[in-house]
């Protein structure tokens, strides 16, 4: 199986290639459209912020590679939230638009500080990305934006108020939360996706 996972200089990067080297699968680091088309999957892991990751996907054409793909595509953290159409972050940026949703800022309070990070639960559960778990187990989130809960949801989770641990459209499947960082229930996605 060829998976490749998109270089965009997103953070995060190695901890998943080593994730998935755990699960004995070697993939390639590539921002080569003609080896991300052929690719059995690809992933979009991220962190960092979303107007210098779109400058870079932009400089790279990979803003008009990514929304053509058809075969199953894992967004994660911020490959997540590039997704969508805009966020808040940074006065206000455009991204891909492969989903129909706008990244908005958690407003914090002394309760729920912002970032929104550690480990938290997983709720509303749909789609065989996540066959084999269960409602309330743990995930790691580190994150200041966030997707709200539309039809798109597969997965959400709570800060106060819902918001979107996963989406998907299409082969497009994403997480807010670090698979790489979650411990066995990430480890599970990971292989639930590599079996799509």
């Amino acid at each position: 199986m060829d998976i490749a996972v998109i270089d965009y200089k997103g953070g995060n990067v190695q901890s998943v290639l080593f994730a998935l080297e755990r699960l004995g699968v070697q993939a390639m680091l590539t921002a080569d459209h003609d080896v991300i088309r052929r690719a059995d999957k690809v992933l979009f892991p991220g962190e960092g912020e979303a107007a210098s990751a779109m400058r870079e996907l932009r400089a790279q054409g990979l803003d008009e590679l990514l929304p053509t793909l058809t075969q199953p595509f894992l967004g994660i953290c911020l490959g997540m939230q590039l997704l969508g159409r805009h966020t808040q972050e940074g006065g206000g940026t455009d991204m891909l638009g492969i989903l129909p949703f706008d990244v908005v800022r958690f407003e914090g309070s002394p309760e729920h500080k912002v970032p929104h990070m550690g480990w938290n639960t997983l709720q509303a559960l749909r789609t065989p990305l996540f066959e084999g778990l269960q409602q309330e187990d743990y995930v790691y989130f580190v994150h200041s934006y966030y997707a709200p809960v539309g039809h798109y949801t597969i997965a959400q989770t709570e800060y106060p108020a819902p918001f979107s641990a996963a989406v998907q459209h299409r082969n497009f499947y994403a997480v807010q939360f670090h698979t790489e960082k979650s411990g066995p229930v990430g480890t599970r996605i990971l292989e639930n996706f590599l079996k799509l």
